[in-house]
């Protein structure tokens, strides 16, 4: 099956949309974390690493891609049944451009910078992200929804649907504006509690936890021009033969 069977199966993309929104969407609702089961954990600073209410998750970048991944999934869905996914529709409806909106410019970038930045610190240190003391509360399913899945949804997302890019200036000042209030929120977390989100905060110093947030800032802006370029790359032929068909 082409790109473009693909595109044209309605069943398909809102079988995979349904798919990613229902397992997110559960991710988001799942509280049942059994702290009891490890003593360790429930006299431990790394007890904060397991949210059990809307309150603390929030405090996390993962949770809050969470978010927006099921907020686009749901726009998707919608978009499914009463919007359009042709590739370049005359008059596309609000859902369409809000939907196009909101993957280029947070669904993409904030997942593949939550899925990459977290295994690769995994990768390096786990105990910088998720140490060994998670395991017996913290579900690896549920890990891997707010970590790997995110990822592989989205990325399926790039070759099973075309989206209408915005302006780069745009998109990018919408996806600087996001994460800047998410530097500042972790800011005023730590200010109130007294402790990171992260355990990798409490091991940086001053100036290298500025150059870790600007690093991060910048990979994340960079994934916004990836995802331009693969959503460009992916359908180009597609979007030149709608065009020519339209004209």
């Amino acid at each position: 099956m082409t790109k473009v069977e693909l595109y044209k199966s309605r069943v398909f993309v809102t079988i995979i949309h349904l798919c990613a929104l229902g397992q997110f969407a559960y991710g988001l609702y799942y509280s049942s974390f059994d702290i009891q089961r490890s003593y360790k954990l429930k006299t431990s600073l790394n007890r904060r690493l397991v949210p059990e209410s809307l309150s603390q998750k929030i405090k996390f970048l993962s949770y809050w891609s969470l978010i927006i991944q099921a907020l686009y999934y749901t726009v998707s869905l919608v978009n499914d049944f009463v919007g359009t996914n042709e590739l370049t529709p005359k008059k596309p409806p609000a859902v369409r451009r809000f939907k196009d909106w909101l993957m280029a410019t947070l669904a993409f970038p904030v997942a593949i910078n939550v899925g990459v930045t977290f295994w690769t610190l995994y990768a390096i240190d786990r105990e910088l992200v998720f140490p060994k003391v998670l395991d017996p509360v913290f579900p690896s399913w549920l890990n891997h929804v707010l970590h790997t899945n995110i990822v592989v949804f989205i990325v399926l997302e790039i070759f099973t649907s075309y989206r209408s890019y915005p302006k780069r200036s745009q998109g990018l000042t919408g996806l600087a504006i996001f994460m800047g209030a998410y530097l500042v929120w972790i800011h005023v977390v730590k200010h109130y509690s007294g402790v990171w989100v992260y355990p990798v905060l409490e091991v940086l110093q001053l100036p290298q936890r500025i150059l870790f947030f600007v690093a991060v800032i910048g990979f994340t802006l960079s994934l916004y021009l990836l995802g331009e370029f693969l959503n460009n790359t992916v359908w180009a032929k597609e979007v030149k033969l709608a065009k020519r068909k339209i004209n």
